[in-house]
């Protein structure tokens, strides 16, 4: 009867959208460095955990009040408490390992075994009780037991805890952690020769020939910080042979630490396109309607410089560390990575954030699987790509890539015009360049306005040019110059007018 009911709740919680909803909130706002209020959480804990030290630094020198110690006590100690509870909640669902146990159980006709399955169950979460986070976790729950007073150092280990929050905390130690092989040789081969050159100077000033030295501890003690070159100077060897120790030591001292600042030096330099990655994404978390530019070579720097001017959000994405680095430099978002890979698009948002991509690498094969890429995880995002071919284009046409520039048609238009209407290009191209007030700008139609015709709206655009509509369909959009008054207007129509900055701008806010 008991293990029906285990198994019967176990699927409850497995089909209920509420518990599974609930349970992904917590496990975002603990776990989650890319969901937008962990940041929110993980400084509150911060500042939580300031407050708690504070008060065992004041209660050294001076008596406090019985609310505050009442404070930490029972509001601070219970945030812990149900903080290390719900961490290891969302650790694992227990609910998946009662109906994998008991399918398994079905499938070999056999009766599901409630100790084995309670066996699964603490094994698993014993998992999370015994990694070095969880136990700072509950040696910091541990001071709110007051009547063993020592406990109240153990306060301090609030401060570890800061290390789970603070994002430039945790990537020093997991850069310490990938030189762990380096930092554990390295560590060794100084403790041999603290071991050496401490016996050696016991030796050879233990006997009485050093009043500062008594014991091999001090003996020990004086070789740790001449290697580590502080040499406090409370002790000094008075023999010639403990001072050809002590250049040994000395100059020992300096190579080790200059072995460890190579070691901590090239772990940042490898991994310090991840930690720009890890910047670039917690800033855009709170950002929407993002233009990505994939491949950052001349065209795709002459189009960013564009963008700006035009106040976008834009992130440059380029596997070329140079380039990617001398985006960087130029003031660009920008992100070391493939671009034919799916992942860097699912961490920037493809489904809420990204607004546009354009595919703009100097490889065509490369620009059309990026296209196509980025249309099967989103659809609704408009993809631009660059090819050289016409061949290349009429198949990413097919394909739904909603536009395709090929530089040297474009380059040969723009040639032909300029040769035989040089004024009128000159006028249009300082248009496009934003050399005046003037620009031309598209303005999208939404329910605000939609469903009325073209002479109901031209009040509301006061010192304005339309040039003409495109609408858009499912497989295509189309060009319509100079429509008539009585055009209907349409939700996604967007409208292309030129004007000054100040009047689209007013345009724009009355429409939308």
């Amino acid at each position: 009867m008991l293990v029906k009911l285990i198994v019967n709740f176990a699927y409850l919680l497995n089909n209920s959208e509420a518990y599974n909803s609930v349970k992904m909130f917590f496990y975002n706002l603990l776990e989650n460095d890319r969901y937008p209020y962990k940041r929110l959480f993980d400084m509150f804990m911060i500042f939580i955990i300031l407050i708690s030290v504070f008060i065992l630094v004041i209660e050294v020198k001076q008596p406090l009040p019985e609310w505050v110690d009442d404070f930490d006590i029972y509001f601070i100690t219970s945030i812990f408490i149900i903080e290390y509870l719900f961490r290891m909640w969302v650790y694992s669902d227990i609910h998946k390992i009662v109906i994998k146990q008991y399918e398994e159980a079905e499938f070999l006709s056999q009766p599901l075994n409630i100790w084995q399955l309670w066996g699964r169950i603490f094994k698993d979460k014993w998992g999370y009780v015994s990694s070095p986070s969880a136990i700072i976790d509950l040696i910091a729950i541990l001071p709110s037991y007051r009547q063993i007073r020592v406990l109240r150092i153990l306060v301090l280990f609030r401060a570890f805890k800061m290390l789970r929050y603070a994002k430039s905390l945790s990537s020093f130690l997991f850069i310490l952690k990938a030189k762990k092989f380096e930092l554990v040789t390295l560590l060794t081969l100084t403790a041999f020769f603290i071991f050496i050159a401490g016996i050696m100077l016991y030796v050879f000033e233990g006997n009485d020939k050093n009043p500062n030295i008594h014991t091999l501890f001090d003996a020990f003690y004086w070789a740790l910080i001449t290697i580590s070159t502080v040499g406090y100077g409370d002790i000094s060897p008075v023999t010639y042979e403990g001072r050809v120790v002590s250049m040994f030591i000395i100059i020992t001292g300096i190579g080790l630490i200059s072995f460890l600042t190579s070691i901590i030096v090239s772990s940042f330099n490898e991994r310090l396109s991840e930690l720009r990655e890890d910047r670039v994404m917690q800033e855009l978390n709170k950002k929407s309607d993002i233009i990505i530019i994939c491949g950052f070579g001349v065209m795709g720097q002459k189009v960013a410089a564009g963008l700006v001017d035009w106040q976008n959000e834009i992130i440059v994405i380029d596997a070329n560390e140079e380039r990617a680095q001398q985006a960087n430099s130029l003031g660009y978002r920008s992100i070391c990575a493939d671009a034919t890979s799916s992942e860097i698009f699912t961490k920037i948002g493809v489904k809420e954030r990204i607004k546009e991509v354009l595919c703009l690498t100097s490889d065509d094969e490369q620009n059309a699987f990026i296209a196509i890429n980025v249309k099967s995880l989103n659809s609704h995002i408009h993809v631009t790509a660059r090819v050289s071919e016409s061949e290349i284009a009429d198949k990413l046409k097919y394909a739904g890539i909603d536009e395709i520039i090929i530089p040297q048609e474009q380059a040969a238009l723009m040639a032909s015009v300029y040769a035989g209407e040089p004024v009128a290009f000159e006028a249009v191209r300082s248009i496009i360049l934003r050399n005046n007030s003037d620009r031309i700008d598209e303005v999208t139609i939404t329910d605000r306005i939609a469903g009325k015709q073209l002479w109901e709206i031209h009040t509301l655009m006061h010192r304005l040019v339309l040039l003409g509509i495109v609408r858009k369909s499912k497989y295509r959009r189309d060009f319509y110059f100079n429509p008539n008054d009585d055009w209907e207007l349409r939700v996604g129509d967007e409208l292309i007018v030129l004007g000054y900055s100040s009047a689209i701008d007013h345009f724009k806010r009355r429409v939308q």
